[in-house]
């Protein structure tokens, strides 16, 4: 898998909607083994031309595209960390996840009611990020409890869990996020254990109706640069209806109306930025398959995403970007150009690598 954005928002704030629509996309799970897909996780091709003709130019009997998977959990609402509403029961669902997608109703509807009475941008993140705090401090007083017996017979680890817990409790008690929590290189080995949500990183899709409500998306993007957070506009109306046309159909309409992409190339576009990702390629006759990785990562952790045995048996990597393979038209012409390079362990891949791993079993 790529990575997975867990949908939280409000009641009635279009996040349902939106699911839906990115749904449309729907991946084909039979080339992703042990992959259980529920009714409220939808896993989606990441569409990247690049990948079709690396397919064509090798005349793949199949493309496997790296995927992004979106957890929609219920809307929550004030109080869903005491057990108020549906929301607090699928919190689990994206404890797991890379990244929150919260969704924030900017647009103002009769027909559709807001939770809270009326729209408020500022208010309804508050409600949201409280009760993700809330839910973590739920974490936490439950880590606290299951160590105390270690504690109490002095063992010098669980003494120093402790000593962060207990930090982090009184934090995330005052209603703060645990992603402005000043963490020591030494609490990095605690933290796994708790699962917080409000740890990870946030992307915000502003929800907006045809005037695109420039005035509340202002205010969102306002409270997303007081959390160095990014934000995406999109409209979960007009993807609902995109979903309801032919590819081709939805294609021309958009052009229609001048937009340029679909909230779902918004949303991976966003979501590759924020998780500092990247793609790389191995293709040949059998398939052509993209692979992400993290920008940074060397060789053999690209080979270890291809399988475990690649990157403990890592020996050398021939590398050529995808621009300059295109340019060559074929490996042959690219290794006589001197464009393919055999690259080591040190090696930092590239977005757009095109890879093809050695190793030894």
């Amino acid at each position: 898998m790529s990575f997975s954005l867990g949908i939280v928002g409000l009641p009635n704030v279009g996040k349902s909607s939106l699911f839906n629509a990115l749904s449309r996309a729907q991946a084909n799970v039979s080339n992703y083994p042990f992959c259980t897909i529920d009714p409220n996780i939808g896993v989606v091709e990441v569409p990247d031309e690049r990948l079709q003709t690396l397919a064509k130019m090798f005349s793949s009997k199949k493309i496997v595209p790296a995927v992004i998977e979106f957890y929609d959990i219920a809307g929550l609402v004030k109080g869903a960390s005491r057990g108020e509403g549906l929301g607090n029961k699928f919190l689990a669902n994206i404890r797991e996840v890379d990244a929150i997608l919260h969704v924030v109703r900017c647009f103002k509807s009769e027909e559709i009611v807001h939770v809270e009475g009326e729209v408020n941008p500022r208010r309804d993140i508050g409600i949201i990020n409280l009760e993700l705090s809330l839910a973590d401090l739920s974490q936490v007083e439950k880590r606290l409890i299951y160590i105390k017996p270690k504690v109490k017979n002095g063992d010098p680890k669980a003494l120093k869990e402790q000593e962060f817990l207990q930090k982090m409790n009184d934090w995330l008690a005052t209603g703060k996020l645990a992603r402005n929590f000043p963490f020591e290189e030494k609490d990095k080995e605690f933290v796994k254990e708790i699962s917080l949500l409000t740890i990870k990183p946030v992307l915000f899709a502003a929800n907006v109706d045809e005037s695109g409500n420039k005035g509340q998306v202002e205010v969102v993007r306002a409270v997303a640069a007081e959390e160095e957070a990014q934000v995406v506009v999109i409209s979960s109306k007009l993807e609902a209806e995109l979903a309801e046309l032919s590819l081709e159909d939805a294609q021309a309409y958009l052009a229609a109306l001048g937009v340029k992409e679909t909230a779902l190339a918004k949303l991976i576009r966003a979501g590759y930025e924020l998780l500092n990702l990247i793609t790389f390629f191995t293709a040949g006759e059998k398939d052509s398959h993209a692979w992400t990785v993290t920008k940074g990562a060397k060789a053999p952790q690209a080979a270890g995403k291809i399988h475990s045995d690649m990157e403990k048996g890592f020996i050398a990597a021939e590398v050529v970007h995808y621009q300059d393979f295109i340019a060559a038209g074929t490996m042959a012409k690219a290794k006589e150009q001197g464009l393919i390079q055999t690259e080591g362990k040190q090696y930092v891949v590239e977005d757009g690598d095109l890879i093809l791993v050695r190793f030894a079993i």
